[in-house]
Protein backbone atom coordinates (compact mmCIF):
# COMPACT_ATOMS: atom_id res chain seq x y z
CA UNK A 1 0.00 0.00 0.00
CA UNK A 2 2.33 2.19 1.22
CA UNK A 3 5.49 2.43 -0.65
CA UNK A 4 7.83 4.77 0.81
CA UNK A 5 10.25 3.32 3.27
CA UNK A 6 13.06 6.08 3.96
CA UNK A 7 11.90 8.54 7.21
CA UNK A 8 11.61 12.07 6.21
CA UNK A 9 14.61 12.83 8.43
CA UNK A 10 16.76 10.56 6.45
CA UNK A 11 15.74 12.61 3.38
CA UNK A 12 16.76 15.63 5.67
CA UNK A 13 20.20 14.38 6.65
CA UNK A 14 20.44 13.36 2.91
CA UNK A 15 19.86 17.17 1.29
CA UNK A 16 22.17 18.61 4.34
CA UNK A 17 25.16 16.64 3.31
CA UNK A 18 24.72 17.60 0.12
CA UNK A 19 24.23 21.30 0.63
CA UNK A 20 27.96 21.00 2.77
CA UNK A 21 29.36 19.87 -0.47
CA UNK A 22 27.92 22.39 -2.43
CA UNK A 23 28.64 24.74 -0.30
CA UNK A 24 32.52 23.61 0.01
CA UNK A 25 32.60 22.45 -3.08
CA UNK A 26 30.82 25.10 -5.46
CA UNK A 27 29.99 27.91 -3.29
CA UNK A 28 28.04 30.63 -4.98
CA UNK A 29 28.18 34.44 -3.56
CA UNK A 30 28.63 34.67 0.24
CA UNK A 31 25.30 35.73 1.56
CA UNK A 32 26.11 35.53 5.11
CA UNK A 33 29.52 35.74 6.22
CA UNK A 34 30.85 35.66 9.79
CA UNK A 35 29.12 35.75 12.45
CA UNK A 36 26.15 36.40 10.61
CA UNK A 37 26.07 32.94 9.86
CA UNK A 38 25.75 31.88 13.06
CA UNK A 39 21.68 33.04 13.11
CA UNK A 40 21.13 30.12 11.42
CA UNK A 41 21.69 28.27 14.48
CA UNK A 42 18.59 29.90 15.69
CA UNK A 43 16.72 29.04 12.66
CA UNK A 44 17.73 25.63 13.57
CA UNK A 45 15.93 25.59 17.06
CA UNK A 46 13.10 27.30 16.54
CA UNK A 47 12.05 24.34 13.42
CA UNK A 48 13.32 21.71 15.90
CA UNK A 49 11.21 23.50 18.44
CA UNK A 50 8.26 23.47 15.33
CA UNK A 51 8.90 20.17 15.12
CA UNK A 52 8.56 18.72 18.70
CA UNK A 53 4.86 20.94 19.21
CA UNK A 54 3.97 18.95 16.19
CA UNK A 55 4.93 15.73 17.34
CA UNK A 56 3.34 16.67 21.33
CA UNK A 57 -0.01 17.23 19.07
CA UNK A 58 0.32 13.37 18.33
CA UNK A 59 1.16 12.06 21.66
CA UNK A 60 -1.68 13.95 23.28
CA UNK A 61 -4.15 12.51 20.67
CA UNK A 62 -2.78 8.86 20.80
CA UNK A 63 -2.15 8.52 17.54
CA UNK A 64 1.25 7.68 15.42
CA UNK A 65 4.06 9.52 15.32
CA UNK A 66 5.37 7.22 12.34
CA UNK A 67 5.71 8.53 8.84
CA UNK A 68 6.13 5.20 6.94
CA UNK A 69 2.43 3.62 8.40
CA UNK A 70 0.19 6.43 8.33
CA UNK A 71 -2.78 3.75 7.66
CA UNK A 72 -2.22 3.24 11.69
CA UNK A 73 -3.09 6.65 12.43
CA UNK A 74 -6.16 6.45 15.38
CA UNK A 75 -7.31 10.32 15.05
CA UNK A 76 -6.98 13.81 12.38
CA UNK A 77 -4.71 16.23 14.19
CA UNK A 78 -6.06 19.16 13.62
CA UNK A 79 -5.03 21.84 16.26
CA UNK A 80 -2.10 23.49 17.19
CA UNK A 81 0.46 23.53 14.67
CA UNK A 82 -1.49 21.69 12.34
CA UNK A 83 -4.48 23.92 12.42
CA UNK A 84 -1.71 26.52 10.46
CA UNK A 85 -0.31 23.67 8.23
CA UNK A 86 -1.03 19.85 7.13
CA UNK A 87 2.63 18.92 7.36
CA UNK A 88 4.36 20.90 10.30
CA UNK A 89 6.71 18.43 10.51
CA UNK A 90 8.03 18.54 7.61
CA UNK A 91 7.86 22.47 6.98
CA UNK A 92 10.01 22.10 10.41
CA UNK A 93 12.71 19.55 8.51
CA UNK A 94 12.94 22.31 5.39
CA UNK A 95 13.21 25.04 8.51
CA UNK A 96 16.36 23.19 9.68
CA UNK A 97 17.45 22.81 6.03
CA UNK A 98 17.22 26.55 5.98
CA UNK A 99 19.15 27.55 9.17
CA UNK A 100 21.70 25.35 7.84
CA UNK A 101 21.97 26.89 4.68
CA UNK A 102 22.20 30.68 6.74
CA UNK A 103 25.24 28.26 9.06
CA UNK A 104 26.87 27.67 5.85
CA UNK A 105 26.58 30.78 4.18
CA UNK A 106 26.87 30.92 0.54
CA UNK A 107 23.83 30.66 -1.67
CA UNK A 108 24.40 27.22 -3.35
CA UNK A 109 23.04 25.34 -0.54
CA UNK A 110 19.47 27.41 -1.51
CA UNK A 111 19.45 25.41 -4.79
CA UNK A 112 18.58 22.35 -2.95
CA UNK A 113 15.59 23.41 -0.73
CA UNK A 114 13.32 23.35 -3.69
CA UNK A 115 14.50 19.79 -4.48
CA UNK A 116 14.08 18.71 -0.49
CA UNK A 117 10.22 20.09 -0.64
CA UNK A 118 8.91 18.21 -4.09
CA UNK A 119 11.05 14.83 -2.63
CA UNK A 120 8.74 15.36 0.62
CA UNK A 121 5.98 16.48 -1.30
CA UNK A 122 5.79 13.38 -3.89
CA UNK A 123 7.50 10.70 -1.66
CA UNK A 124 6.00 11.49 1.92
CA UNK A 125 2.64 13.81 1.74
CA UNK A 126 1.20 12.79 -1.46
CA UNK A 127 0.92 9.07 -0.41
CA UNK A 128 0.01 9.94 3.35
CA UNK A 129 -2.74 12.68 1.89
CA UNK A 130 -4.20 9.15 -0.06
CA UNK A 131 -4.22 7.45 3.31
CA UNK A 132 -5.59 9.93 5.41
CA UNK A 133 -8.40 10.62 2.76
CA UNK A 134 -9.14 6.87 2.53
CA UNK A 135 -9.44 6.43 6.21
CA UNK A 136 -10.96 9.45 7.35
CA UNK A 137 -12.79 10.51 4.30
CA UNK A 138 -14.85 14.09 4.31
CA UNK A 139 -13.48 15.08 7.36
CA UNK A 140 -10.02 14.78 5.79
CA UNK A 141 -11.36 16.57 2.59
CA UNK A 142 -12.40 19.08 4.50
CA UNK A 143 -9.21 19.82 6.41
CA UNK A 144 -7.27 20.03 3.03
CA UNK A 145 -9.82 22.68 2.13
CA UNK A 146 -9.45 25.03 5.04
CA UNK A 147 -5.32 24.15 5.96
CA UNK A 148 -2.63 24.60 3.44
CA UNK A 149 -0.01 21.63 2.61
CA UNK A 150 3.02 23.58 3.03
CA UNK A 151 1.98 26.98 4.51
Amino acid sequence: MFKLKIPPPIYMLLIAGLMWSLDNFLPIMELFPSPWNKYGVIVIIVALFMDGMSLMQFFRNHTTINPLHPENTKKLVTTGTYQYTRNPMYLGLLFVLLGWAIVLGSLSPYLLLPIFIGLITIEQIIPEEKILEQKFTQEYRDYKKSVNRWI
